[in-house]
């Protein structure tokens, strides 16, 4: 079994996903060349793992004393850079949120010798032009997420959590005010906001935050930023009752996916890569109402030669009802039985078992 890898390796989406695939085959004894995107590696989010750590040192040493471009690489990144490689044989798994891609975009995923993506919508997507993928589900992390028997509330509140990289994208404005305009300073319930934009700084990303509730004072929302650690997102994760999971376009959804894989109650919007793990099941689904323009003069723009397209929309009144409904889910039962199963249904031996035969020469 011989492959490189080319990964991003921090604490971001991306890089929380390559870690975790180096934790599985750190654990099968596979030691491949590692390439890490930007030439830099942060494990800052991890638990200290001293092992683990020297086995990422060892398989980034090796590389450029033993790569050959005879070997595959499997690289985990974006599509503007997709088409760079290492090797001769270029495998790719990559994120698509919108719904049409480019010419330049469809070059870049047909000149991957192995294109991988995470979803069904994405991969249907890039089908109608011709681009031939194979699906890789994303699987839960049970190193960093685990349900913790801590009492966080003093009260008997009912706590929403809202996650992810602040943008338009994943409709977090839409979301604080519409739970503000019902919930608002409403004591039995709670907003939690783990809102973070890595790409602004830090005034930009509060004052996002004071724009979404129309600068008025919620005494049951809360800012709480970014989360240097996963051992303190696990806590945060777990300090809540629902999640919530509204956004417009995703490649997966890990911290709502986490979430629900602890035996969280979620609110889920039915679309995109959301229906992957999302069920009426293990969560309040909400139907879209449409689409709009993902153009937000930031990481989407009209008119370039990539991330062009739509994001789902949601109806407010819906979005209400679907809270409402997962209030009453958490009366009935505080645990998401349902969404725990997700744990075994999404391992990662499951995820790695399906890669390593489509990666390896």
């Amino acid at each position: 079994m011989s492959f490189s890898l080319n990964l991003p390796l921090n604490g971001v989406s991306f890089g929380q996903v390559s870690l975790l695939l180096m934790r599985a085959f750190f654990e099968k004894g596979i030691k491949p060349c590692l390439f890490p995107i930007s030439g830099q590696i942060d494990l800052s989010a991890l638990n200290q793992d001293k092992q683990f750590f020297d086995y990422i040192t060892e398989c980034t040493n090796k590389a450029h004393r033993e790569h050959s471009r005879d070997i595959p690489t499997f690289k985990l990144w974006h599509l503007n850079q997709g088409i760079d490689s290492f090797s001769r044989i270029n495998n790719l798994l990559t994120f698509y949120e919108l719904d049409q891609p480019t010419p330049t975009e469809i070059n870049v995923a047909k000149n991957a010798d192995k294109l991988f993506f995470t979803n069904k919508f994405s991969q249907e997507v890039f089908s109608q032009y011709g681009v031939e993928s194979d699906l890789i589900p994303l699987a839960f992390d049970r190193y960093s997420f685990k349900k913790i028997n801590k009492k966080f509330f003093d009260d008997e509140r009912i706590v929403f959590n809202l996650c992810g990289k602040f943008e338009k994208r994943k409709h977090h404005h839409k979301i604080i005010e519409a739970w503000a305009k019902k919930f608002g300073n409403d004591k039995r319930y709670s907003l939690q906001c783990a809102l973070w934009n890595h790409f602004i700084d830090e005034k930009r990303n509060k004052d996002n935050f004071v724009n979404s509730v129309s600068r008025k004072n919620y005494a049951n929302i809360q800012f709480l930023g970014h989360m240097k650690t996963n051992e303190l997102y696990n806590d945060f994760l777990n300090s809540g009752n629902i999640v919530i999971g509204m956004s417009g376009a995703e490649g997966w959804g890990l911290p709502e996916f986490q979430s629900l894989a602890i035996g969280k109650h979620g609110v889920i919007l039915n679309a995109h890569a959301y229906k992957e793990w999302a069920t009426k099941e293990n969560s309040v689904l909400v139907e879209p109402c449409g689409k709009i323009e993902a153009y937000d003069g930031l990481f989407f723009h009209k008119g370039q030669n990539f991330n062009q397209g739509n994001i789902f929309d949601f109806n407010e009144d819906d979005f209400i009802s679907g809270c409402e409904e997962a209030i009453k889910r958490v009366q009935d039962s505080p645990v998401n039985d349902a969404g725990l199963k997700i744990q075994k249904d999404f391992s990662l031996e499951k995820t790695v078992d399906k890669l390593l035969p489509l990666i390896s020469a």
